[in-house]
């Protein structure tokens, strides 16, 4: 990999990031009056805006982020693809574009949860991203922490989460050919 290619992909991969969060914000319904919240909300909605004119929402479901976030990596591996002379195969790259979608979700999760478990180590609960943090990453960890025995306070609901992360990772690069190379 180039530098130029490390570049594309690192501004592309950065703004998938944030395009996710903008749709995992909507389905827990995190507070949009938050700081963070309202940085995601302004750093995609010159996009997201013109796009829910045309897209409809599902419910909680916002369509039209999602449709975003599958013509970044769409706009990622067709620019990669031509930097490198590749032939462009836009059936492929969508379905590689949904697969990694789907794999970003799960290693933004992924950090999401290191981060979390370090600053409950040392935060004092008043910060506005590990506010958010706790509002997205809950409604998956309070069924796990339902079904865990009490340790005295140890929380291990985390550990759990990123064991389960893993494994769903390591089975689906064992069952889908490009998951691995997403």
């Amino acid at each position: 990999m180039n530098a130029f290619s490390f570049l594309v992909s690192t501004v592309f991969d950065l703004y998938l990031m944030v395009v996710i969060l903008r749709i995992w914000l909507q389905l827990a319904r995190a507070d949009f009056y938050n700081p963070f919240s309202q940085f995601i909300v302004k750093a995609t909605h010159p996009i997201v805006g013109p796009l829910r004119r045309v897209i409809p929402s599902f419910g909680n479901f916002d369509t039209a982020s999602f449709v975003l976030a599958i013509t970044v990596v769409v706009a990622k591996f067709v620019l990669l693809s031509l930097m490198a002379g590749a032939a462009i195969d836009i059936a492929t790259i969508l379905l590689v574009s949904l697969v990694s979608v789907l794999k970003e979700a799960g290693v933004l999760l992924f950090w999401m949860l290191i981060l979390r478990a370090i600053l409950s180590w040392v935060s004092q609960g008043h910060n506005p991203i590990e506010m958010v943090m706790g509002q997205l990453t809950e409604p998956l960890l309070a069924p796990i922490r339902r079904m865990l025995p009490q340790m005295g306070g140890l929380d291990l609901s985390l550990l759990v989460m990123m064991i389960i992360l893993n494994f769903l990772n390591i089975l689906l690069a064992q069952y889908v050919p490009f998951w691995a190379n997403v």
